[in-house]
């Protein structure tokens, strides 16, 4: 090989320059032997592939030298799609290059016996035509038909070549009657009168005598193979039956009996003879595909069908997939032509695909025809895995984005369902940008079947979203769709979210999750409440399993000494939770420690005189007018000392239409359960509830005083000297004077104790459950004995 291109490379050095590279040689069978050397080859500009048919020019070949000219004189002129399209060709003193299409010998497939009965007819039948033009149009006898001057091109078309002889009659002196015989071996397929009476005989007879011989001789050898000899030609023996007669026609002994190509073809495409056969039927409409209607199409795409594998696979790629783009882009194929061109792209390999079809899908997906969008959404399963990522991201996905919008809902649909299938091939940065803008208009959708396949599309690409835009948008998109009137988008949501529940972290799912999925187990639809039951049961289950590594509490262990002996400096508990041992010592703690900051507010900067009587219908903690302020004495059985700095008591008015009246003590009570820094709620010995007001703080005479808390008392405990329209509860309270609201409401107004603000809550206060509430004893203060609290 290297010294083959060594020797091209040194003829061409002496000669015109050459803009192709010669490849490996073609073996070409000998017999019959031909001028030509046929290589491979590729051009320098496009590297295109292509085929080169050499001449070099020495003493062993020069006899053949004007076989060689005559054969590219012709090649140049004749334009025709059965003749072997010729790119380029240099003529000098050392050779004859001449680079066509890529090609192949037709020996090859007839050697391997690959070709299949219906190629073969279809093969003969392009070059029937083709003798049809020549003899006819014209007026060219070839005078070279045989096995070795056919050619097969990328498309699976036999093509012609073999110019040597070929001559028009029209000349003076045709070339064929005086150079004919330096054909190599020609006396073995030379017709009997030429053989008889040389090459001049031809100047009397009719055109296609010669070729018609030649044409039968190709029939036999398509069918069985080389002959060695003429007597074989008149056993037709694996020859079609259909065609055997026409067949002998055309190799009579007499010429003038001899039937022309042009009525052998004529008798062969009659219907049902040996040439209606479907390829040549599909083949002909290819030629002509963009001038007929949209009927025909279809025609002709049912009938692409129904033939299967009869096709030759290079056909499909070459011939007719190019047509059918074609049509589709240009001529308004439609999708019938387009599912066809899918169906042969299927035989073709990635590097294919990309060449041939690729463009084509790209164009398409441009056009604002929404039938061919729809289709292309509908069979886009069938292009992705051929389609880059580069081609999905930058050129297609920018036109699907579109659909999204459109106003069709079958446009807006199909977008939808064709996330699925192209999620694999988009970047991060459009599934988490563009993608989402887009479902978030879809889940709006006034159709609820689109809203519905949104809500199924994001949950099937859950893990393809990023982990910041998973968290933000599906819990979101669920919930929204939770609330959705149509019950399929509901229970559409019900199976994303338990399909997706492993996406979730344990917060998310506590927080967010369950109490979404919550109103659903009361929906109107037993469906939608069972499902919902099933998914809340996948997330408590997604719960238990990541928290089970969770340590069973994060207190400090109570039986040990830094508890014990903690103080709030180093254990950082309150007060009231330092002897904390148990359950019943925690609210024991709570309860005592609340009762103590009572009685500290119960010693404000009043009248009252230390060591005077309480009237039966006064209440302890009420100022007195003349008395100067005591201490409050310690009470048994307490654990905490009462506050050092008294402040100022809230006192209920023991007239009927306060605050709060009696048969709204029950709603009231239930405002502010939830606040733990509340007072208690004692009963008198009427069983009627009391009524507590956390007193807003104010400064007194002693400037050190900064814990401030309340302590109400029944008001028949006030003493009698005391008018009841001089006492003003707001003041008392240190609240400003504002109309009653609506039952139910709560005061905005905060209370500073120990520095915090704490929001007061005007109505009745929960009791400790469990816990003994405290008797006021009329006309007396409040017994030392609180044996019954603790």
């Amino acid at each position: 090989m290297d010294f083959l291109k060594s020797t091209f490379a040194s003829a061409i050095s002496k000669g015109p320059p050459f803009p192709y590279t010669f490849r490996d040689s073609i073996s070409v069978s000998t017999s019959p032997p031909t001028i030509w050397t046929v290589h491979n080859g590729t051009q320098h500009s496009t590297n295109t592939p292509c085929t080169i048919f050499s001449f070099n020019i020495n003493d062993s070949t020069r006899s053949w030298l004007p076989l060689a000219q005559n054969a590219l004189r012709k090649w140049r002129t004749l334009r025709h799609p059965g003749v072997v399209r010729i790119l380029d060709s240099v003529e000098c003193e050392y050779y004859i290059y001449i680079a066509t299409e890529k090609v192949q010998p037709l020996n090859w497939d007839l050697k391997t016996g690959r070709i299949t009965e219906e190629t073969v007819k279809w093969g003969l039948w392009s070059i029937a035509n083709t003798l049809k033009f020549l003899n006819d149009d014209a007026a060219v006898i070839h005078g070279n038909v045989r096995a070795g001057s056919v050619f097969t091109n990328e498309s699976g078309e036999w093509k012609l070549a073999g110019f040597e002889v070929a001559s028009s009659v029209r000349d003076d002196e045709p070339f064929i009657y005086i150079y004919g015989g330096l054909l190599p071996d020609v006396g073995r397929f030379a017709a009997p009168e030429v053989a008889k009476s040389g090459w001049g005989v031809l100047a009397s007879q009719p055109i296609h005598v010669t070729d018609s011989w030649c044409f039968g001789m190709l029939i036999y050898e398509s069918f069985n193979g080389s002959i060695t000899a003429t007597d074989q030609l008149t056993q037709p023996k694996k020859i079609p039956q259909a065609m055997s007669a026409a067949y002998k026609r055309l190799i009579a002994a007499n010429p003038k009996t001899r039937v022309s190509i042009s009525d052998f073809l004529a008798q062969g495409v009659r219907s049902r003879s040996f040439f209606d056969t479907p390829l040549i039927h599909v083949s002909e409409f290819v030629e002509n595909m963009s001038i007929k209607d949209a009927t025909e199409r279809e025609a002709f795409i049912d009938e692409l069908e129904r033939l299967g594998e009869d096709f030759p696979e290079s056909f499909f790629k070459m011939k007719i997939l190019p047509e059918l783009l074609k049509t589709v882009e240009f001529a308004g194929g439609g999708p019938k032509v387009f599912d066809a061109v899918l169906r042969i792209g299927e035989k073709l390999s990635d590097d294919e695909w990309e060449a041939s079809i690729t463009p084509a899908v790209i164009r398409l997906f441009s056009l604002p025809d929404r039938a061919t969008r729809v289709f292309l959404l509908n069979n886009l399963h069938r292009m992705i895995d051929h389609l880059s990522k580069q081609a999905v991201n930058n050129k297609i996905f920018p036109d699907m984005v579109t659909g999204f919008v459109d106003t069709a809902p079958i446009v807006r649909e199909e977008s939808v369902k064709a996330v699925l299938t192209i999620i694999q091939k988009l970047s991060e940065r459009n599934i988490n940008g563009e993608l989402l803008k887009a479902l978030a208009k879809t889940q709006n959708d006034v159709e609820p079947g689109i809203r519905t396949n949104t809500t199924i599309c994001l949950g099937k690409i859950a893990r393809n979203l990023g982990q910041n835009t998973r968290q933000k948008v599906l819990i979101a998109a669920f919930t929204r769709s939770l609330r959705d009137p149509f019950i399929h988008a509901r229970k559409a949501a019900l199976a994303a979210l338990s399909a997706t529940s492993d996406v979730f972290d344990e917060t998310d799912c506590a927080t967010k999750v369950i109490p979404a999925i919550s109103p659903s187990l009361v929906d109107k639809e037993k469906t939608v409440r069972d499902d919902a039951t099933k998914t809340l049961q996948a997330y408590l289950d997604r719960i238990k399993t990541l928290t089970a590594s969770y340590p069973d509490t994060v207190l400090p262990d109570p039986t040990s000494a830094a508890v014990i002996m903690g103080t709030p400096a180093n254990t950082g508990l309150g007060m009231g939770n330092q002897a904390v041992v148990g359950a019943a010592a925690e609210w024991t703690g709570w309860a005592i420690s609340s009762f103590t900051k009572k009685l500290a507010s119960a010693a404000v900067s009043g009248d009252m005189a230390a060591g005077e009587d309480v009237p039966p219908d006064r209440p302890a903690s009420t100022p007195s007018t003349t008395a100067a302020p005591v201490r409050p004495k310690m009470v048994s059985g307490f654990g905490s000392k009462p506050a050092s700095t008294p402040s100022l008591p809230v006192v209920k008015p023991n007239k009927p239409g306060g605050f709060l009246d009696d048969e709204d003590e029950d709603e009231e009570e239930m405002q502010g359960w939830d606040d733990e820094d509340e007072d208690d709620v004692g009963n008198d010995d009427d069983g009627k509830q009391d009524e507590f007001f956390d007193a807003q703080p104010t400064r007194h005479e002693d400037k050190s005083s900064k814990t401030v808390s309340s302590f109400g008392l029944k008001q028949s405990t006030l003493k009698k000297n005391i008018k009841e329209e001089d006492l003003d509860f707001e003041e008392l309270a240190g609240v400003k004077k504002k109309p009653v609201g609506l039952k139910g409401l709560q005061s905005t107004k905060t209370a500073s104790a120990g520095g915090a603000k704490k929001p007061l809550v005007v109505g009745a206060k929960k009791p400790v459950i469990g816990q003994k509430k405290p008797v006021a004893k009329k006309g007396a203060e409040w017994d030392d004995d609180w044996d019954a609290w603790g």
